[in-house]
């Protein structure tokens, strides 16, 4: 295998693997959140990993959520491969599990409720299940690609995306415009977000669990890596919604990342976006 994590023949698995697969990826997402609820709101201490160069948060809660979540892989999956954002990529026989122990540190770290622990299982091809959990409300949401969930203690419900067609009639978010880069990127997001009905920023993970529930019909990202996509491509999908780069490709890898929830709808933004980059 390679030493770089990217695309490569599809390792394939059963109905019933994957049935086991999500089962375990919700389990592993449960443990990655025992340190992140137990240090939330806490006063702990936030490293920058860009230095002069930027600002990328990182906490003690990131470091032990991913570090437990790679040990129940261990133990259980010793020959899978893992691939966090905090200790990188560790090829294995196929089969990796990607995770983002919390994707929305930013807002971990003020206090705001949209972050979320991300835990997907990838063929090589594509991500088949895949997990976001929500500690400190005791939210999971989780798919393999057929069918999406929502669970929050006893409550279990299906998700659905909603049918919207119109993009003056479309409600869509993003993380921050911030994340959009200058010049075309930029002009590109302005030109969308001009012809929706609302707009709302923040959200990183959370935003494309409402999209999958059906709260919101559009989320646009840019700059994505893989471990902050592949989780909730299995859940809005599961959930009859869309999940591709801006030019309608692949989204596992990241990048320009759109989730919709109509094929319509999907088709008049990647156009607007497209004309503009």
């Amino acid at each position: 295998m390679s030493d770089t994590f990217g695309f490569h023949e599809p390792h394939r698995v059963s109905e019933a693997q994957r049935k086991h697969y999500l089962d375990f990826a919700l389990q592993l997402a449960a443990v990655g959140g025992e340190p992140t609820r137990r240090h939330f709101r806490e006063k702990i201490q936030i490293d920058n990993k860009l230095g002069e160069e930027g600002f990328d948060p990182v906490t003690v809660a990131d470091r032990e959520a991913e570090s437990a979540i790679r040990t129940e892989i261990r133990r259980h999956y010793p020959e899978h491969g893992v691939f966090g954002e905090e200790e990188g990529y560790q090829a294995g026989n196929g089969l990796t599990w990607v995770i983002d122990p919390i994707d929305g540190t930013r807002a971990f770290m003020t206090g705001m409720l949209h972050w979320g622990v991300l835990v997907a299982l990838f063929d090589g091809e594509r991500p088949i299940v895949g997990v976001m959990h929500q500690p400190f409300t005791d939210e999971f949401f989780y798919g393999d690609n057929a069918s999406a969930y929502y669970r929050r203690g006893q409550r279990e419900q299906r998700l659905h995306v909603r049918r919207c067609d119109r993009l003056d009639d479309a409600a869509m978010a993003a993380t921050g415009p911030e994340f959009f880069q200058q010049g075309r990127e930029r002009e590109a997001f302005r030109a969308l977000r001009g012809k929706v009905k609302l707009v709302r920023y923040g959200g990183d993970c959370y935003l494309h669990g409402m999209v999958a529930m059906g709260q919101l019909d559009l989320g646009v990202e840019a700059g994505l890596k893989p471990y902050d996509i592949q989780a909730l491509m299995p859940i809005i999908i599961g959930a009859g919604g869309l999940v591709t780069t801006w030019c309608g490709e692949n989204a596992s890898m990241g990048g320009r990342v759109i989730t919709a929830g109509s094929a319509q709808l999907h088709g008049l933004a990647t156009d607007v976006l497209m004309a503009g980059s």
